[in-house]
């Protein structure tokens, strides 16, 4: 197996993988590949640049991933990613929502491949960092292999060397976002067909992975493999993402250890007037699948919501989730 930074990844994901969500997870796997939310190129040249792209080092290796459809446009967003020391910046040719589709960006852009293609030379003109592309096997009626192909062909030629890819078609109307992550079928076959294609390229796959069993078997027919969902529900399927994939042998943190690890940046976060609950939020299902977990999520989701709440409440929900175990093994 490659030894590739994007050999692991985490999904981008809207209102999810945000930079509290992404130093925490950063403290349960060090070197899976972290992807901050889409970001719209005019948040970044119009809105507030600090609070949409600033991140904590902790989180390296970090990739911006940004939304836009305009080169003039990506080559600003570039620059800042550069500027703000991402280690990678992405261009979302995937997302299917009726929003994004407004501005012209995300999975309507398979339809114009010529488009990404400069969007691409833009960036990458403009910045050092890898510029990367995640979509989708197709879109709508537009979802043949010789049509992906031609895409990737054209887009590569202008300097994307590495596509992640949605293992679904998207119906770009008809169906909502969460829709198009669940009713296309998933179509593993034509991602690694896409591989043997381009041999050159790095191609990840993205779609459906809910385990890191099924992580190691898309490896044996692509570069890389994108978690997202599953990731986020259950975090700590990550514990041995470095072990597995990285050839790591250092032990995982245990659930505790990594709540008492993510205490001294919650004290940070708060001392800056962020909420509680922006950070706890993210942790929820820390202990998916063991005893106590319901206990966990019910102390954090009640108690975090007070305005005056501190790290008192994290180590709270810890005691609340032991009871909860005892009493459950002592049943």
């Amino acid at each position: 197996m490659s030894k590739n930074i994007n050999l692991f990844s985490i999904a981008p994901m809207m209102d999810w993988t945000d930079r509290h969500d992404r130093r925490f997870l950063r403290l349960i796997t060090r070197r899976a590949m972290l992807y901050s939310e889409m970001v719209p190129t005019g948040a970044i040249i119009y809105g507030d640049r600090d609070r949409y792209l600033t991140f904590d080092p902790a989180e390296h290796p970090v990739a911006l991933q940004v939304g836009g459809a305009e080169p003039g446009d990506l080559a600003i967003a570039a620059r800042a990613a550069q500027e703000f020391g991402y280690d990678e910046i992405n261009l979302n040719v995937g997302c299917p929502s009726t929003r994004v589709q407004k501005g012209r960006f995300g999975a309507c852009l398979m339809a114009e491949p010529a488009l990404v293609a400069s969007c691409v030379e833009a960036m990458s003109a403009a910045c050092d960092l890898p510029v990367t592309v995640k979509t989708r096997i197709g879109i709508d009626d537009r979802d043949s292999f010789e049509e992906l192909v031609a895409f990737v062909a054209q887009v590569s030629a202008a300097g994307c060397t590495s596509f992640t890819i949605h293992a679904r078609k998207a119906w770009l109307s008809g169906l909502s976002p969460k829709e198009n992550r669940e009713i296309p079928p998933l179509r593993y076959d034509v991602v690694y067909a896409l591989k043997k294609t381009f041999p050159s390229l790095e191609i990840t796959v993205n779609g459906g992975v809910q385990s890191l069993d099924q992580a190691h078997d898309h490896l044996l027919h692509v570069d890389g493999v994108m978690m997202g969902r599953t990731a986020y529900k259950d975090p700590y399927i990550l514990a041995d993402v470095d072990r597995r994939f990285f050839e790591e042998d250092r032990a995982p943190r245990t659930r505790r250890e990594i709540v008492e690890a993510f205490v001294p940046y919650v004290d940070a976060q708060l001392r800056q007037g962020v909420p509680l609950k922006s950070m706890t939020r993210h942790m929820m299902g820390l202990f998916n699948g063991q005893p106590g977990a319901r206990a966990w999520r019910r102390y954090l989701g009640e108690q975090a919501l007070d305005r005056a709440a501190d790290t008192a409440v994290l180590f709270g929900a810890l005691a609340a989730q032991e009871e909860a175990k005892d009493r459950l093994l002592a049943a």
